[in-house]
């Protein structure tokens, strides 16, 4: 008596009750609404900041202020977007696999940045380390400053961007729960080898999600760097502050044009996003196709780098 096998074939979803037209309707709809407050704006951007050609477009990018601009919105994200990287690494890891009394408080502080206006978060900077703060004289008599300085717009930035990786990396950590840790520990693995072989391998296209949405905010918060910058220009402006100083004085090219960078940065982030989705839904299918009398790897010590 042979065994026979069989193929599993393709589920069907099934078909809408609707009418074709109310289908179409809804499309068109959609698309006409993302043309309207998506892609038309964004042509505009570009049309306004090529207006008059090539050579003004590139005088605008070239000038010290717009330079200096664009290395201080660079710096702020190289060094938020790693510390909140660190924060939120530790944050995931600490509600999702331990229990402790404050747990659902400390999530709550988490999502604090979501629920507080970034103006008020700037004022909160300038409150407890301003010259009249709290923090105010103390500084000013060590010569150290943070308000009006590169210090407080990358603390302002680091406020309102840290949730993004730590809200990315909780729910994920939770739905994976921690046996395979346990086994990893049990196998003689230390904390650090489990991080680094089992857990990072597990997070690691949800860490790079949300550090990509972390290092967009950063390079383009306006709020809270709006009130702890000064506005001195060639010292403490962003891009995205820079961009409102040249409208203000009817510079509409130059403004355009430095926005035109913020716009190309947001696209590559767009196609940084969709290529991590792509790649999480590649291994997800990957691994809903493999066969079943084929054993998943197993943890072993060896693979684990323990000695």
């Amino acid at each position: 008596m042979s065994a026979t096998t069989t193929t599993p074939s393709r589920v069907r979803l099934p078909h809408t009750t609707e009418a074709p037209w109310v289908r179409y309707t809804l499309i068109g709809i959609a698309l006409v609404f993302m043309f309207l407050f998506l892609v038309l704006p964004l042509a505009a951007v570009f049309t306004e900041a090529l207006r008059k050609g090539w050579d003004a477009y590139a005088e605008a990018l070239k000038e010290p202020d717009a330079w200096s601009a664009i290395r201080l919105t660079l710096i702020t994200a190289a060094v938020a977007v790693p510390l909140n990287l660190v924060f939120g690494v530790a944050a995931a890891w600490c509600i999702a696999k331990y229990e402790f009394r404050g747990k659902s408080f400390l999530t709550t502080l988490i999502d604090l940045p979501f629920s507080v206006s970034p103006v008020v978060a700037g004022l909160i900077y300038v409150l407890v380390f301003g010259a009249q703060g709290w923090f105010g004289p103390w500084l000013a008599e060590h010569d150290i400053k943070i308000v009006f300085a590169v210090p407080g717009i990358i603390l302002a930035t680091i406020f309102v961007t840290f949730p993004f990786i730590a809200r990315e990396l909780i729910p994920l950590m939770q739905a994976q729960g921690s046996e395979e840790e346990q086994a990893a520990q049990v196998l003689g693995a230390s904390g650090w080898q489990t991080f680094w072989y089992v857990t990072l391998p597990n997070i690691k296209w949800g860490l790079l999600y949300g550090v990509i949405l972390c290092n967009a905010r950063a390079m383009g918060e306006f709020g809270a760097v709006s009130v702890v910058s000064g506005h001195i220009r060639g010292q403490t402006n962003t891009m995205p502050l820079h961009v409102e100083i040249l409208y203000n004085e009817y510079q509409s090219v130059a403004a355009f044009a430095v926005a035109s960078l913020l716009a190309l940065l947001a696209l590559v982030t767009l196609a940084l996003k969709s290529w991590v989705e792509w790649r999480h839904e590649r291994e997800i299918k990957a691994a809903a196709d493999m066969p079943p009398e084929q054993p998943a790897p197993q943890v072993t010590p060896v693979a684990l780098g323990a000695t």
